[in-house]
């Protein structure tokens, strides 16, 4: 078998001791993530217990198959579980002395809690009594033995999970106890009867032929049937509902599949000398350097993850009575995975009897504020250099630093205090379902997801809440990962609430506080408080380590980044980010409010007068709009669209004045008000547009009324004029919009540079303001090298060009088909949130013929793909000058930018 269609891999020692692994950690996108650490902590010396693992690819041909195994896959695994078996001198299955295997999912990128997990697998009726004997541990076996049912019922069988957590409850109350680990092997016993009760119960036998006995389905004895059925199951999570939507939103490919790691078990519940954890080698909420993490005694790792039992914190490890060593050992082992690495690490590990095992290291998941400390930290460390530091950090994480926080100056009572699991401020109204959480985001409401402890189902309502809180669960539980990873608020591990999902309440112990569905909550993640009520929240400045990490982005992007800003606010809170100018500035936006009523003096009125008193108040109110952005953006170029909208958009609704007018009728109104209504419904109508995106609007309107592009140019020129007076800098840009033919530009440019020089004259100063235009029509995008001829800049307007590419309506479509052409994988992702490579090819063709028509022309782009940080390297590499993107993107666009030049290196 060639190395090209190798399906599995081995890693780990064989029985005397030498290491046989056979993959290391550059093969993620083969074994992936897990199997490709596992095997580089074998090759660097570390205890990993041997296993096997099935290829990512082998994941992807079966399920193209229509889950059809491919040809001489069974047997190859076949050879590497009897290779296993001769490894650990142990057979899976065996009744005198059985290996016990876990089949784990591990996919190319990390996709925590996503899918799914088998552990124990190999125990049946016979190889119990063997396990028995070779531990002298009964309650340990039938521990072991409850839990497989119980795992493989839910993961393989997909029966639900509280099926087995009530019966647990069940002999918990019925024996007087309050956990678990106070059950004896006899109870243990006789819950693996249930269980297999519950399993044959639940599990249609018609489905299952091969499991049936005299009709029923019996839980499977056969170790080859349940290590098939295991690693289909883990196969097929790759598909399930929470690991799509998760690489939805993660952007990650569909087509990767998983790997599935086989793994000799090694048991953390053997008695109190065993123990479990998951641990960082730093703090991932802040990025301290401290071991951080949790472990239980006397458990398996799914007990830590779900939040079933509270942990303890991984510093006290190495104090517990009989852990002592192991907990030294793994101190030793976070220094040489970070060092090897370089990077802080996500741990699992299991201590069976004083012994300490590795399971699985990864680059750990991490806040953005952790994320950008252990950059700087590390660098300064010499542990990475400056440029790694600055590719550490993914940009979409920086969203989470703008995230609110607790008003200091507010005023509340905390209820309860939690784990400060994740960090940022959360207030909505208290919900206790994911599904509820995901109506009240599509209604427009903010919510709080509160729950005993989430898991993976839980994941849409998740994305959906502002913040979640859980009363079970450390921080390393379902809830804090994800949230973390998300950039959510979390406040986990809430011992004083308890939660009544079927009435949809909480209450607080020791109080008679009650919070129940529809309940205003506040939790802030930074510090683990929880809050009835609405806590006033303020956003964060850019500081510290933020602003060292983009300080250092800046030093190596060569693609500027300015802001679409409309007012002065905007403006300031830009510059503040770091914004090197406006690249758009929207006019239209200036004209809602009290000004709506003036344009619409100018739109319904023939009467000149009329008109141009319109046009005068409009001349002042945009003269004081641009003196206060170009003096909040002073020594910074603003690019001002002239208006770009149809008219109609500026009127109100026929719609809403056909129903005024039927009402005035039913009332008996006077025949003159009712004609004067339908008079003014008729001219209304009669500035509506078919299909406004291509209708009179842009320059077009600028043509038809060239009072307004005048009026708006002068108001440029005279605001730039009297800041000039005042020894200020204004760098004012005009943009005409809309441009599919180099006429139009010409006429309209002539029309400014003539308003502009009247202002120029009339204010006694030198005013030298460029204008340009807007790409956004595939016409003017293949013709740049014509209208160049007119402009002093390009600034493509992404929006748009991709409608009018795709023929698609962006209010519509995004609504409509492109969730289902996603669904379909008709399209790969959405063209309106990352620029789609056709539309970026006619930027492309822009950029270059604009450059033929104009060597000296600044290309720019100013669509909300500005920031974006998958678009913003597409930009870089076709060479435009800037990107423009929302205020609150800016330091995202700055470092994503920087990214993009390291990566171009």
């Amino acid at each position: 078998m060639t190395e090209e269609v190798k399906r599995v891999y081995a890693f780990g020692k064989d029985a005397q001791g030498n290491n046989v692994t056979e993959g290391n950690t550059d093969m993620k996108m083969i074994l992936g993530g897990k199997g490709a650490n596992l095997a580089e902590m074998a090759n660097i010396g570390l205890p990993v217990p041997p296993g096997f693992t099935i290829t990512c690819q082998t994941c992807m041909e079966y399920a193209n198959a229509d889950n059809t195994w491919p040809e001489g896959a069974l047997d190859t695994i076949a050879e590497y579980r009897a290779d296993l078996e001769e490894r650990m001198g142990k057979k899976i299955g065996d009744a005198a002395d059985p290996l016990l295997v876990s089949v784990r999912s591990g996919a190319p990128m990390s996709m925590p809690g996503m899918m799914d997990t088998v552990l124990n697998l190999g125990l049946n009726d016979q190889s119990i009594n063997g396990l028995i004997a070779q531990t002298e541990n009964p309650r340990f076996a039938w521990d072991s033995y409850r839990r497989f049912i119980q795992m493989f019922s839910n993961v393989v069988m997909g029966l639900d999970g509280d099926l087995f957590e009530n019966a647990i409850t069940a002999m918990k109350n019925e024996r007087g106890v309050a956990s678990d680990t106070d059950l004896s092997a006899d109870d243990l016993k006789e819950l693996v009867d249930e269980f297999k009760r519950i399993f044959s119960e639940n599990v249609p036998a018609a489905d299952y032929p091969a499991l049936a006995v005299d009709g029923v389905a019996q839980f499977p004895q056969d170790p080859m049937v349940q290590l098939q059925l295991a690693i289909e199951a883990v196969f097929g999570s790759w598909n399930n509902p929470r690991a799509v939507l998760y690489r939805k939103k993660n952007k990650i490919a569909d087509d990767l599949g998983t790997a599935v790691n086989v793994q000799s078990m090694v048991f953390g519940n053997k008695g109190n000398t065993s123990a479990t954890g998951v641990a960082f080698t730093r703090n991932p909420a802040n990025g301290d350097k401290e071991f951080y993490g949790d472990y239980l005694v006397n458990a398996q790792g799914e007990d830590v993850v779900a939040g079933i039992r509270n942990t303890s914190p991984i510093a006290e490890l190495k104090e517990v009575e009989g852990l002592e060593d192991a907990g030294r050992q793994l101190e030793e082992v976070f220094v040489t995975l970070e060092n090897h690495f370089r990077d802080m690490c996500d741990i699992e590990f299991t201590i069976e009897q004083g012994k300490l095992w590795m399971l699985q290291t990864r680059v750990g998941k991490r806040t953005a504020a952790a994320a950008l400390h252990i950059a700087i930290e590390m660098e300064k460390e010499g542990l990475i250099t400056k440029e790694e530091a600055v590719m550490r950090v993914e940009p979409d994480q920086l969203d989470q630093l703008l995230h609110p926080q607790f008003d200091k100056d507010a005023s509340y009572d905390v209820i309860a205090r939690g784990l400060n699991a994740s960090p940022g401020a959360a207030v909505g109204e208290a919900v206790f379902s994911a599904a509820e959480a995901v109506a009240l985001a599509e209604a427009g409401r903010k919510c709080v997801l509160v729950r005993w402890e989430t898991n993976p189902d839980d994941l849409a309502g998740m994305i959906a809440a502002e913040g979640i809180l859980t009363s079970h669960g450390g921080k390393t539980s379902h809830a804090a990962v994800i949230a973390r990873g998300m950039g959510a608020p979390c406040v986990c591990g809430v011992e004083a609430l308890k939660i009544d999902a079927e009435k949809k309440q909480a209450t607080v112990t020791g109080t008679d506080i009650v919070i129940r569905e529809g309940d205003m909550v506040s939790i802030d993640g930074t510090t683990g408080v929880v809050v009835l009520g609405a806590v006033d929240l303020v956003m964060p400045e850019l500081t510290g380590d933020l602003d060292t990490i983009l300080e250092w982005a800046d030093e190596f992007r060569t693609l500027g980044v300015r802001a679409n800003a409309d007012n002065p606010e905007d403006a300031e809170l830009s510059r503040n980010f770091g914004a090197a100018g406006i690249g758009l500035c929207r006019t239209e936006h200036m004209f809602l409010g009290d000004r709506k009523q003036i344009i619409q003096s100018f739109i319904l009125h023939d009467d000149e007068l009329i008109r141009e008193k319109a046009v005068a108040d409009l001349f002042a109110a945009q003269t004081g709009d641009f003196y206060g952005m170009f003096k909040a953006m002073d020594g910074y170029p603003v690019i001002v669209r002239l208006l770009d909208p149809p008219l109609h958009e500026f009127l109100e609704s026929p719609r809403a004045l056909d129903v005024e007018i039927a009402r005035m009728e039913a009332a008996g109104a006077a025949a003159e008000a009712i004609a004067e209504k339908r008079d003014l419904m008729e001219k209304i109508d009669s500035f509506a547009e078919q299909n406004p995106m291509l209708g009179m609007r842009g320059c077009r309107l600028g043509i038809v009324y060239p009072i307004l592009p005048t009026m708006q140019v002068r108001a440029i020129a005279t605001a730039t004029a009297r800041l000039k007076k005042e020894g200020l800098d204004p760098r004012p840009e005009i943009m005409i919009p809309l441009v599919s033919v180099a006429p139009e530009l010409a006429k309209l440019r002539a029309q400014a540079e003539a308003a502009i020089a009247e202002v120029a004259a009339e204010e006694g100063v030198e005013l030298d303001i460029p204008v340009g235009t807007m790409i956004e029509l595939p016409r003017a995008a293949v013709t740049a090298d014509e209208i160049a001829q007119y402009a002093d800049f390009f600034s493509f307007g992404t929006n748009d060009l991709t409608q009018t590419t795709f023929g698609f309506s962006r209010d519509d479509v995004e609504a409509e088909f492109v969730p289902q052409y996603l669904t379909e994988r008709l399209l790969p992702f959405n063209p309106f949130a990352t620029i789609d490579p056709g539309v970026a090819k006619l930027v492309k063709m822009g950029v270059e013929l604009g450059h033929e028509g104009n060597p000296d022309i600044v290309c720019g782009v100013c669509g909300e793909h500005g920031g974006d940080p998958d678009s913003i390297q597409t930009f870089n590499a076709i060479g435009l000058d800037y990107v423009s993107c929302s205020p609150y993107r800016v330091p995202v666009a700055r470092l994503a930018a920087g990214q993009a030049a390291l990566r171009q290196r």
